[in-house]
């Protein structure tokens, strides 16, 4: 009978360190679109190859530079305390179209990166002429490495992502707390309606067609 017991526990003490290991269980994609705010001139614009037909940038040529205005900003729900990462559907075609600033409150402090231009903020975005996911990161001086945020609290967060190159597009955000730099592992992936818990109407957004515009690239 000790030795069933004692084989008993040890298999409930195993199944408890299962259970309160390690787990990835939380991810939320959004349309990049769906935010609660945009400003000019980050517009919407439409494209049937995007999730949704639609994504953000500001509108320009790839090689016609910077611009330092204009953000999309959204309010999330996050449920527990814990460390997240972020990742972004995006195009990014060349050197001069290739970062987003990016900051997420309260992780972040209330910080106007295009103002400040601090490079804590500075997502170099993964080059590339399709649809393709990048974890959000810091691009620093001293070189390019992944960002981790540390939300204390369950609740309302703030996101916004900030022009810091003009026609660098944006399609989806994907949250996660899978903190694995490995894009198989994380699995980042398009809105489904499991996450449109609190849907967002869009509001004051200027649209453009970028399937239009880049045939003329």
């Amino acid at each position: 009978m000790r030795f069933k017991t004692l084989v008993l526990g040890t298999l409930f003490m195993f199944g408890l360190l299962l259970t309160s290991g390690t787990s990835y269980g939380y991810e939320r994609a959004i349309e990049a679109e769906m935010a609660d705010a945009i400003e000019a001139p980050m517009v919407v614009a439409d494209d049937a190859d995007a999730s949704g037909g639609q994504f953000i940038w500001m509108e320009g040529e790839p090689v016609a530079g910077g611009g330092g205005e204009g953000w999309a900003e959204y309010t999330l729900h996050i449920p527990a305390p814990g460390t997240y990462a972020l990742w972004g559907k995006v195009i990014a075609w060349d050197g001069n179209s290739d970062s987003f600033w990016v900051t997420w409150q309260p992780a972040d402090p209330d910080e106007d990166a295009q103002a400040t231009q601090n490079t804590e903020f500075r997502w170099g975005v993964a080059q590339g002429n399709d649809w393709h996911w990048d974890r959000i990161n810091h691009w620093l001086d001293g070189g390019t490495f992944e960002r981790e945020w540390e939300i204390d609290a369950a609740g309302d967060t703030t996101l916004r992502i900030a022009v810091r190159e003009d026609a660098t597009m944006l399609d989806v955000i994907y949250i996660t707390d899978n903190l694995s730099e490995d894009e198989a592992e994380v699995n980042p992936r398009d809105p489904i309606p499991e996450d449109s818990l609190t849907p967002v109407e869009p509001q004051d957004k200027l649209t453009t067609t970028w399937g239009q515009l880049k045939a003329g690239f």
